[in-house]
Protein backbone atom coordinates (compact mmCIF):
# COMPACT_ATOMS: atom_id res chain seq x y z
CA UNK A 1 0.00 0.00 0.00
CA UNK A 2 2.69 2.31 0.95
CA UNK A 3 4.68 2.01 -2.47
CA UNK A 4 1.41 2.30 -4.33
CA UNK A 5 0.31 5.37 -2.73
CA UNK A 6 4.23 7.06 -2.94
CA UNK A 7 4.32 8.32 -6.32
CA UNK A 8 0.50 10.35 -5.95
CA UNK A 9 1.73 11.79 -2.53
CA UNK A 10 4.91 12.56 -4.30
CA UNK A 11 2.67 14.53 -7.03
CA UNK A 12 0.30 16.22 -4.67
CA UNK A 13 3.16 17.55 -3.22
CA UNK A 14 4.55 19.06 -5.83
CA UNK A 15 1.20 20.56 -7.05
CA UNK A 16 0.53 22.02 -3.53
CA UNK A 17 4.37 24.07 -3.85
CA UNK A 18 3.22 24.83 -7.26
CA UNK A 19 -0.26 26.64 -6.08
CA UNK A 20 1.88 28.01 -2.84
CA UNK A 21 4.18 29.75 -4.93
CA UNK A 22 2.06 31.15 -7.95
CA UNK A 23 -0.40 32.05 -4.66
CA UNK A 24 2.53 34.00 -3.07
CA UNK A 25 3.85 35.62 -6.22
CA UNK A 26 0.44 36.71 -7.83
CA UNK A 27 -0.92 38.08 -3.93
CA UNK A 28 2.58 40.46 -4.05
CA UNK A 29 1.48 41.88 -7.27
CA UNK A 30 -2.25 42.34 -5.96
CA UNK A 31 -0.94 44.41 -2.96
CA UNK A 32 1.56 46.06 -5.18
CA UNK A 33 -1.12 47.22 -7.28
CA UNK A 34 -3.67 48.17 -4.28
CA UNK A 35 -1.21 50.84 -3.09
CA UNK A 36 -0.22 52.23 -6.15
CA UNK A 37 -3.72 52.81 -7.03
CA UNK A 38 -4.22 54.20 -3.48
CA UNK A 39 -0.86 56.42 -3.82
CA UNK A 40 -2.00 57.24 -7.29
CA UNK A 41 1.80 56.02 -8.87
CA UNK A 42 2.34 56.78 -12.26
CA UNK A 43 2.00 53.41 -14.45
CA UNK A 44 5.68 53.20 -15.43
CA UNK A 45 6.87 52.86 -11.60
CA UNK A 46 3.84 50.30 -10.72
CA UNK A 47 5.56 48.12 -13.96
CA UNK A 48 8.40 48.13 -12.36
CA UNK A 49 7.64 46.54 -9.41
CA UNK A 50 5.77 43.70 -11.07
CA UNK A 51 8.61 43.27 -13.11
CA UNK A 52 10.56 42.98 -10.02
CA UNK A 53 7.99 40.46 -8.98
CA UNK A 54 8.14 38.54 -11.73
CA UNK A 55 11.84 38.15 -11.86
CA UNK A 56 12.23 37.30 -7.97
CA UNK A 57 8.97 34.86 -9.16
CA UNK A 58 11.33 33.34 -11.99
CA UNK A 59 14.54 33.09 -10.04
CA UNK A 60 13.21 31.84 -7.12
CA UNK A 61 10.67 29.07 -8.81
CA UNK A 62 10.28 29.19 -12.21
CA UNK A 63 9.04 29.71 -15.52
CA UNK A 64 5.51 28.63 -15.45
CA UNK A 65 4.93 29.94 -11.99
CA UNK A 66 6.78 33.75 -13.06
CA UNK A 67 4.07 33.31 -16.32
CA UNK A 68 1.45 32.41 -14.22
CA UNK A 69 2.52 35.94 -12.12
CA UNK A 70 3.07 37.92 -15.41
CA UNK A 71 -1.00 37.27 -16.59
CA UNK A 72 -2.23 37.65 -13.30
CA UNK A 73 -0.25 41.32 -13.02
CA UNK A 74 -1.70 42.43 -16.55
CA UNK A 75 -4.81 41.46 -15.51
CA UNK A 76 -4.60 43.30 -12.08
CA UNK A 77 -3.42 46.20 -13.68
CA UNK A 78 -5.97 46.25 -16.53
CA UNK A 79 -8.47 46.02 -13.38
CA UNK A 80 -7.31 49.37 -11.58
CA UNK A 81 -7.06 51.01 -14.87
CA UNK A 82 -10.24 50.94 -16.39
CA UNK A 83 -13.22 49.44 -17.58
CA UNK A 84 -12.47 48.35 -20.95
CA UNK A 85 -9.50 46.65 -19.43
CA UNK A 86 -11.38 44.56 -16.66
CA UNK A 87 -13.97 43.66 -19.41
CA UNK A 88 -11.33 42.50 -22.07
CA UNK A 89 -7.72 42.60 -20.87
CA UNK A 90 -6.42 40.96 -24.08
CA UNK A 91 -8.10 43.44 -25.84
CA UNK A 92 -6.31 46.61 -24.20
CA UNK A 93 -2.76 47.20 -26.70
CA UNK A 94 -0.53 48.12 -23.55
CA UNK A 95 -1.65 45.46 -21.40
CA UNK A 96 -1.17 42.77 -24.44
CA UNK A 97 2.28 44.23 -25.02
CA UNK A 98 3.31 44.07 -21.19
CA UNK A 99 2.07 40.78 -20.98
CA UNK A 100 4.47 39.50 -23.92
CA UNK A 101 7.52 41.53 -22.18
CA UNK A 102 6.34 40.15 -18.64
CA UNK A 103 6.33 36.20 -19.96
CA UNK A 104 9.73 36.79 -21.78
CA UNK A 105 11.08 38.42 -18.93
CA UNK A 106 10.42 35.26 -16.97
CA UNK A 107 11.54 32.83 -19.77
CA UNK A 108 14.97 34.41 -20.38
CA UNK A 109 15.34 35.08 -16.20
CA UNK A 110 14.29 31.54 -15.19
CA UNK A 111 16.66 29.94 -17.96
CA UNK A 112 19.49 31.90 -17.02
CA UNK A 113 18.34 31.32 -13.26
CA UNK A 114 18.36 27.57 -14.32
CA UNK A 115 21.43 27.09 -15.90
CA UNK A 116 22.76 28.91 -13.10
CA UNK A 117 21.86 26.70 -10.72
CA UNK A 118 22.67 23.61 -12.57
CA UNK A 119 26.02 24.84 -12.95
CA UNK A 120 26.26 25.48 -9.50
CA UNK A 121 25.03 21.92 -9.12
CA UNK A 122 27.52 20.83 -10.88
CA UNK A 123 30.54 22.46 -9.56
CA UNK A 124 29.30 21.45 -6.09
CA UNK A 125 29.03 18.00 -7.23
CA UNK A 126 32.35 17.62 -9.03
CA UNK A 127 34.30 19.25 -5.80
CA UNK A 128 32.37 16.57 -3.70
CA UNK A 129 33.24 13.84 -6.21
CA UNK A 130 37.44 15.08 -5.93
CA UNK A 131 37.19 15.45 -2.15
CA UNK A 132 35.88 11.41 -2.25
CA UNK A 133 38.41 10.91 -4.82
CA UNK A 134 41.09 12.24 -3.23
CA UNK A 135 40.31 10.81 0.34
CA UNK A 136 40.22 7.31 -1.79
CA UNK A 137 43.43 8.16 -3.13
CA UNK A 138 45.11 9.05 0.24
CA UNK A 139 43.51 5.90 1.69
CA UNK A 140 44.61 3.13 -0.62
CA UNK A 141 48.17 4.82 0.12
CA UNK A 142 47.83 3.73 3.71
CA UNK A 143 46.94 0.39 3.20
CA UNK A 144 48.38 -2.95 4.82
CA UNK A 145 50.20 -4.52 1.77
CA UNK A 146 50.41 -7.60 3.84
CA UNK A 147 47.19 -8.89 3.06
CA UNK A 148 45.14 -9.03 -0.12
CA UNK A 149 43.98 -5.89 -0.94
CA UNK A 150 40.58 -6.85 -2.30
CA UNK A 151 38.53 -6.70 0.46
CA UNK A 152 40.08 -3.66 1.79
CA UNK A 153 39.02 -1.81 -1.49
CA UNK A 154 35.52 -2.85 -1.86
CA UNK A 155 34.88 -1.53 1.55
CA UNK A 156 36.70 1.45 1.18
CA UNK A 157 34.58 2.52 -2.22
CA UNK A 158 31.50 1.75 -0.67
CA UNK A 159 32.37 3.87 2.75
CA UNK A 160 34.00 6.59 0.94
CA UNK A 161 31.52 7.40 -2.21
CA UNK A 162 28.48 6.03 0.00
CA UNK A 163 27.24 3.50 -3.19
CA UNK A 164 24.90 0.90 -2.51
CA UNK A 165 27.13 -2.36 -3.83
CA UNK A 166 30.53 -2.77 -4.73
CA UNK A 167 32.15 -5.65 -5.92
CA UNK A 168 36.41 -6.14 -6.83
CA UNK A 169 37.09 -9.05 -8.86
CA UNK A 170 40.64 -9.86 -8.55
CA UNK A 171 41.76 -12.21 -11.33
CA UNK A 172 45.64 -13.10 -9.99
CA UNK A 173 43.50 -14.34 -7.34
CA UNK A 174 40.40 -14.99 -9.22
CA UNK A 175 38.33 -13.93 -6.19
CA UNK A 176 35.62 -11.17 -6.00
CA UNK A 177 35.50 -9.08 -3.00
CA UNK A 178 31.88 -7.03 -1.50
CA UNK A 179 30.62 -4.50 0.09
CA UNK A 180 27.19 -3.47 0.65
CA UNK A 181 23.91 -5.76 -0.44
CA UNK A 182 23.96 -7.46 -4.04
CA UNK A 183 20.51 -9.43 -4.72
CA UNK A 184 22.30 -12.18 -6.01
CA UNK A 185 26.19 -13.02 -6.10
CA UNK A 186 28.26 -10.77 -8.08
CA UNK A 187 30.89 -13.64 -9.41
CA UNK A 188 29.66 -14.25 -12.62
CA UNK A 189 28.61 -10.90 -13.57
CA UNK A 190 32.70 -9.38 -12.39
CA UNK A 191 33.93 -12.30 -14.72
CA UNK A 192 32.03 -11.10 -17.55
CA UNK A 193 33.02 -7.86 -17.26
CA UNK A 194 36.68 -8.99 -16.92
CA UNK A 195 36.85 -11.59 -19.60
CA UNK A 196 34.59 -9.93 -22.42
CA UNK A 197 36.40 -6.57 -21.49
CA UNK A 198 33.07 -4.56 -21.63
CA UNK A 199 32.80 -1.65 -19.59
CA UNK A 200 29.76 0.78 -19.94
CA UNK A 201 27.15 2.59 -17.21
CA UNK A 202 23.68 1.60 -17.02
CA UNK A 203 21.81 4.91 -16.15
CA UNK A 204 18.22 2.51 -15.52
CA UNK A 205 19.68 0.14 -12.60
CA UNK A 206 22.54 2.40 -11.26
CA UNK A 207 24.86 -0.01 -12.31
CA UNK A 208 28.32 1.08 -13.42
CA UNK A 209 30.84 -2.28 -14.90
CA UNK A 210 34.66 -1.03 -15.45
CA UNK A 211 37.77 -3.46 -16.80
CA UNK A 212 40.45 -3.12 -14.25
CA UNK A 213 43.95 -2.16 -16.21
CA UNK A 214 47.77 -2.14 -15.64
CA UNK A 215 48.06 -0.32 -18.91
CA UNK A 216 46.52 -2.08 -21.70
CA UNK A 217 46.59 -5.77 -19.40
CA UNK A 218 43.81 -6.77 -17.94
CA UNK A 219 44.32 -7.21 -13.82
CA UNK A 220 40.47 -7.38 -12.62
CA UNK A 221 37.12 -5.67 -12.87
CA UNK A 222 35.01 -3.72 -10.71
CA UNK A 223 31.10 -3.57 -10.61
CA UNK A 224 29.52 -0.04 -8.55
CA UNK A 225 25.91 0.41 -8.28
CA UNK A 226 25.02 3.98 -6.91
CA UNK A 227 24.60 7.60 -7.71
CA UNK A 228 27.95 7.87 -9.79
CA UNK A 229 29.58 9.47 -12.80
CA UNK A 230 31.37 7.49 -15.43
CA UNK A 231 34.37 10.01 -14.91
CA UNK A 232 34.25 8.97 -11.10
CA UNK A 233 34.07 5.01 -12.06
CA UNK A 234 37.25 5.70 -14.57
CA UNK A 235 39.19 7.00 -11.67
CA UNK A 236 38.24 4.43 -9.04
CA UNK A 237 38.83 1.50 -11.47
CA UNK A 238 42.75 3.36 -12.44
CA UNK A 239 43.15 3.47 -8.85
CA UNK A 240 42.18 0.33 -7.74
CA UNK A 241 44.63 -1.20 -10.61
CA UNK A 242 47.88 1.40 -9.27
CA UNK A 243 46.98 -0.74 -5.83
CA UNK A 244 46.71 -4.39 -7.41
CA UNK A 245 50.09 -3.38 -8.77
CA UNK A 246 51.38 -2.04 -5.48
CA UNK A 247 50.70 -5.17 -3.71
CA UNK A 248 51.81 -7.25 -6.51
CA UNK A 249 55.59 -4.93 -6.43
CA UNK A 250 55.36 -5.05 -2.32
CA UNK A 251 54.80 -8.97 -2.54
CA UNK A 252 57.72 -9.64 -4.51
CA UNK A 253 60.16 -7.37 -2.90
CA UNK A 254 59.29 -9.13 0.17
CA UNK A 255 59.14 -12.73 -1.51
CA UNK A 256 63.27 -11.81 -3.08
CA UNK A 257 64.05 -10.37 0.40
CA UNK A 258 63.10 -13.76 2.01
CA UNK A 259 64.94 -15.73 -0.82
CA UNK A 260 67.70 -13.60 -0.58
CA UNK A 261 67.77 -13.98 3.46
CA UNK A 262 67.31 -17.79 3.37
CA UNK A 263 70.02 -17.94 0.34
CA UNK A 264 72.47 -16.14 2.93
CA UNK A 265 71.87 -18.35 5.75
CA UNK A 266 71.97 -22.00 3.37
CA UNK A 267 75.53 -20.62 2.42
CA UNK A 268 76.20 -20.16 5.89
CA UNK A 269 75.04 -23.65 6.82
CA UNK A 270 76.51 -25.49 4.13
CA UNK A 271 79.71 -23.80 5.11
CA UNK A 272 79.88 -25.11 8.46
CA UNK A 273 78.97 -28.53 7.50
CA UNK A 274 81.68 -28.30 4.93
CA UNK A 275 84.19 -27.34 7.68
CA UNK A 276 82.82 -29.70 9.94
CA UNK A 277 83.15 -32.76 7.79
CA UNK A 278 86.71 -32.06 6.77
CA UNK A 279 87.98 -33.21 10.18
CA UNK A 280 86.75 -36.64 9.76
CA UNK A 281 86.73 -37.25 6.87
CA UNK A 282 90.71 -36.16 6.64
CA UNK A 283 91.22 -38.93 8.68
CA UNK A 284 89.18 -41.66 7.62
CA UNK A 285 91.08 -41.01 4.36
CA UNK A 286 94.57 -41.13 6.39
CA UNK A 287 93.10 -44.55 8.39
CA UNK A 288 92.51 -45.89 5.11
CA UNK A 289 95.39 -44.74 3.57
CA UNK A 290 97.71 -46.50 6.43
CA UNK A 291 95.34 -49.91 6.38
CA UNK A 292 96.69 -49.95 2.63
CA UNK A 293 100.39 -49.55 3.21
CA UNK A 294 100.52 -51.56 5.91
CA UNK A 295 99.81 -54.94 3.54
CA UNK A 296 99.03 -58.19 4.94
CA UNK A 297 95.33 -57.90 3.91
CA UNK A 298 93.25 -60.14 2.45
CA UNK A 299 91.80 -59.37 -1.05
CA UNK A 300 88.15 -59.13 0.42
CA UNK A 301 89.83 -56.40 3.42
CA UNK A 302 91.96 -54.98 0.22
CA UNK A 303 88.83 -54.27 -1.88
CA UNK A 304 87.15 -52.85 1.20
CA UNK A 305 89.94 -50.56 1.81
CA UNK A 306 90.18 -49.33 -1.47
CA UNK A 307 86.12 -48.66 -2.02
CA UNK A 308 86.61 -46.79 1.43
CA UNK A 309 89.16 -44.61 -0.08
CA UNK A 310 87.24 -43.89 -3.34
CA UNK A 311 83.80 -42.70 -1.32
CA UNK A 312 86.34 -40.66 0.98
CA UNK A 313 87.49 -38.74 -2.20
CA UNK A 314 83.92 -38.47 -3.12
CA UNK A 315 82.59 -36.59 0.01
CA UNK A 316 85.97 -34.68 0.26
CA UNK A 317 85.22 -33.54 -3.29
CA UNK A 318 81.54 -32.96 -2.81
CA UNK A 319 82.74 -31.27 0.70
CA UNK A 320 85.11 -28.75 -1.12
CA UNK A 321 82.24 -27.75 -4.01
CA UNK A 322 79.89 -26.80 -1.00
CA UNK A 323 82.68 -24.75 0.82
CA UNK A 324 83.80 -22.91 -3.02
CA UNK A 325 79.49 -22.64 -3.54
CA UNK A 326 78.68 -21.12 -0.02
CA UNK A 327 82.03 -18.65 -0.46
CA UNK A 328 81.48 -18.08 -4.23
CA UNK A 329 77.10 -17.05 -2.60
CA UNK A 330 78.96 -15.02 0.16
CA UNK A 331 81.32 -13.37 -1.94
CA UNK A 332 84.43 -14.56 -0.32
CA UNK A 333 86.19 -15.73 -3.43
CA UNK A 334 88.49 -13.15 -4.61
CA UNK A 335 89.62 -13.80 -8.55
CA UNK A 336 93.34 -14.16 -8.84
CA UNK A 337 93.66 -13.68 -12.92
CA UNK A 338 96.85 -14.83 -14.29
CA UNK A 339 97.43 -15.57 -18.40
CA UNK A 340 96.36 -19.12 -18.66
CA UNK A 341 96.42 -21.24 -21.51
CA UNK A 342 93.52 -23.00 -22.69
CA UNK A 343 94.79 -25.85 -24.43
CA UNK A 344 96.91 -26.53 -21.16
CA UNK A 345 93.66 -26.10 -19.12
CA UNK A 346 91.31 -28.21 -21.09
CA UNK A 347 93.77 -30.71 -20.82
CA UNK A 348 94.47 -30.48 -16.98
CA UNK A 349 90.71 -31.29 -16.63
CA UNK A 350 90.20 -33.93 -19.70
CA UNK A 351 93.00 -36.09 -17.35
CA UNK A 352 91.54 -35.25 -13.99
CA UNK A 353 88.66 -37.01 -15.49
CA UNK A 354 90.04 -39.44 -17.22
CA UNK A 355 88.24 -42.11 -15.12
CA UNK A 356 85.34 -40.66 -16.54
CA UNK A 357 85.96 -40.34 -19.85
CA UNK A 358 87.74 -43.92 -20.03
CA UNK A 359 84.43 -45.11 -21.95
CA UNK A 360 83.35 -41.69 -24.11
CA UNK A 361 84.82 -40.33 -26.80
CA UNK A 362 86.22 -37.24 -26.27
CA UNK A 363 86.69 -34.59 -28.96
CA UNK A 364 89.12 -31.41 -28.37
CA UNK A 365 88.50 -28.51 -30.88
CA UNK A 366 90.36 -25.32 -30.37
CA UNK A 367 89.95 -22.38 -33.47
CA UNK A 368 93.52 -21.91 -32.17
CA UNK A 369 96.14 -23.64 -29.97
CA UNK A 370 98.08 -20.60 -28.58
CA UNK A 371 94.83 -18.56 -27.25
CA UNK A 372 95.43 -17.36 -23.60
CA UNK A 373 92.86 -16.60 -21.30
CA UNK A 374 93.77 -14.28 -18.65
CA UNK A 375 91.09 -15.79 -16.04
CA UNK A 376 91.23 -17.50 -12.12
CA UNK A 377 92.83 -21.03 -13.41
CA UNK A 378 91.47 -23.24 -10.64
CA UNK A 379 87.95 -21.32 -11.32
CA UNK A 380 88.09 -22.14 -14.49
CA UNK A 381 88.97 -25.90 -14.15
CA UNK A 382 85.79 -25.93 -11.92
CA UNK A 383 83.57 -24.53 -14.70
CA UNK A 384 84.74 -27.24 -17.50
CA UNK A 385 85.41 -30.00 -14.52
CA UNK A 386 81.20 -29.53 -13.80
CA UNK A 387 80.52 -29.11 -17.55
CA UNK A 388 82.18 -32.09 -18.69
CA UNK A 389 81.11 -34.04 -15.77
CA UNK A 390 77.85 -33.29 -16.59
CA UNK A 391 77.94 -34.48 -20.21
CA UNK A 392 79.20 -37.60 -18.78
CA UNK A 393 76.22 -38.05 -16.57
CA UNK A 394 73.94 -37.44 -19.49
CA UNK A 395 75.44 -38.40 -22.74
CA UNK A 396 74.06 -41.57 -24.61
CA UNK A 397 76.65 -44.02 -24.42
CA UNK A 398 78.60 -44.73 -27.75
CA UNK A 399 78.27 -40.93 -28.67
CA UNK A 400 81.12 -38.43 -28.71
CA UNK A 401 81.78 -34.98 -25.85
CA UNK A 402 83.06 -32.40 -27.86
CA UNK A 403 84.76 -29.82 -26.18
CA UNK A 404 84.96 -26.66 -27.80
CA UNK A 405 86.78 -22.82 -27.09
CA UNK A 406 86.58 -20.32 -30.00
CA UNK A 407 86.69 -16.38 -30.17
CA UNK A 408 84.13 -13.99 -30.63
CA UNK A 409 84.83 -10.57 -30.27
CA UNK A 410 86.07 -9.81 -26.89
CA UNK A 411 85.21 -12.83 -25.20
CA UNK A 412 86.46 -16.75 -25.01
CA UNK A 413 83.34 -19.28 -25.83
CA UNK A 414 83.85 -22.15 -23.64
CA UNK A 415 81.20 -25.52 -25.07
CA UNK A 416 80.82 -28.74 -24.42
CA UNK A 417 78.46 -30.75 -26.78
CA UNK A 418 76.89 -34.01 -25.96
CA UNK A 419 73.94 -36.22 -26.79
CA UNK A 420 71.58 -37.06 -24.48
CA UNK A 421 67.83 -36.52 -23.04
CA UNK A 422 66.92 -32.62 -24.48
CA UNK A 423 66.07 -30.08 -21.91
CA UNK A 424 62.84 -28.88 -21.43
CA UNK A 425 62.71 -25.19 -22.80
CA UNK A 426 61.59 -24.23 -19.23
CA UNK A 427 64.15 -25.81 -17.54
CA UNK A 428 66.86 -24.12 -19.36
CA UNK A 429 67.50 -21.07 -17.48
CA UNK A 430 66.37 -22.80 -14.03
CA UNK A 431 69.06 -25.59 -13.95
CA UNK A 432 71.76 -23.02 -13.30
CA UNK A 433 69.81 -22.40 -9.74
CA UNK A 434 71.08 -24.32 -6.95
CA UNK A 435 69.60 -27.26 -6.48
CA UNK A 436 67.16 -27.32 -9.23
CA UNK A 437 66.69 -30.23 -10.96
CA UNK A 438 65.07 -31.04 -14.54
CA UNK A 439 61.44 -31.81 -14.35
CA UNK A 440 61.71 -34.96 -16.50
CA UNK A 441 62.75 -38.39 -15.57
CA UNK A 442 64.89 -39.02 -18.38
CA UNK A 443 67.10 -35.80 -17.24
CA UNK A 444 67.32 -38.00 -13.53
CA UNK A 445 70.78 -38.94 -12.94
CA UNK A 446 72.64 -38.88 -9.66
CA UNK A 447 74.33 -35.22 -8.10
CA UNK A 448 73.25 -32.96 -6.31
CA UNK A 449 72.38 -30.04 -8.10
CA UNK A 450 75.41 -28.13 -7.02
CA UNK A 451 77.70 -28.45 -10.25
CA UNK A 452 75.93 -25.84 -12.66
CA UNK A 453 75.22 -23.51 -10.00
CA UNK A 454 78.63 -23.11 -8.98
CA UNK A 455 79.85 -23.05 -12.92
CA UNK A 456 77.27 -19.97 -13.52
CA UNK A 457 78.75 -18.20 -10.26
CA UNK A 458 82.20 -18.60 -11.86
CA UNK A 459 81.12 -16.95 -14.95
CA UNK A 460 79.59 -14.18 -13.45
CA UNK A 461 82.78 -13.40 -10.85
CA UNK A 462 84.69 -13.23 -14.70
CA UNK A 463 82.44 -10.92 -15.77
CA UNK A 464 81.08 -13.31 -18.41
CA UNK A 465 77.30 -15.45 -18.46
CA UNK A 466 76.27 -19.39 -19.27
CA UNK A 467 73.50 -20.90 -21.47
CA UNK A 468 72.29 -24.43 -22.86
CA UNK A 469 70.94 -25.26 -25.94
CA UNK A 470 68.98 -28.40 -26.47
CA UNK A 471 67.35 -30.51 -29.14
CA UNK A 472 66.94 -33.94 -30.14
CA UNK A 473 68.99 -33.70 -33.14
CA UNK A 474 71.24 -30.97 -32.47
CA UNK A 475 71.76 -32.26 -29.22
CA UNK A 476 72.86 -30.62 -25.59
CA UNK A 477 75.30 -28.03 -25.72
CA UNK A 478 76.48 -25.87 -22.28
CA UNK A 479 77.97 -22.70 -22.75
CA UNK A 480 79.99 -20.31 -21.05
CA UNK A 481 81.53 -16.98 -22.23
CA UNK A 482 84.43 -15.30 -20.49
CA UNK A 483 84.60 -11.21 -22.04
CA UNK A 484 88.51 -11.27 -20.43
CA UNK A 485 91.05 -10.41 -22.17
CA UNK A 486 92.41 -12.77 -24.81
CA UNK A 487 95.98 -12.38 -25.97
CA UNK A 488 98.57 -15.16 -27.56
CA UNK A 489 100.87 -17.28 -25.71
CA UNK A 490 103.71 -15.86 -28.10
CA UNK A 491 103.16 -12.47 -27.05
CA UNK A 492 103.75 -12.14 -23.76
Amino acid sequence: MHSAFAPRRGRGLRVLLFALECGLGVMGIVLVAAFAHWARWLLPVTVLLYLLIVVATALLSGFWQAAIVSLSAVAIQAFFTSEQARSNPASYPVNSVTLVVFVLVALTVSRLSARVTDHAREAESRGGQMHDLYEFTRRTLQMNLHVEPGPQLAELVHEIFALEAVAVFDADLHSVYQAGFWRVDPLEMAQNVYYFETSDDDAESGLGRRVVRLGTVPVGSLLLRGDTTPLVNNAIASLIAITFDRYRAFANESRIETERRTEQLRATVLDSLAHAYKTPLTAIRAASTGLGEMGHLSQGQAELVTLIDEQTGLLNELTTRLLTTARLDAGEVALHASPVGVASLIEEVVASLADRLATMKVQIKLEDDDLVLNCDRQLMVMLLTQYIDNACKYSIFGTAITIRVARARAEAIFSVHSYGPVIPMADRERIFNRYYRSSTQANRASGTGIGLSVAKRVAVIHGGYVWVTSEELEGTTFFAAIPAPVQKRNSQ
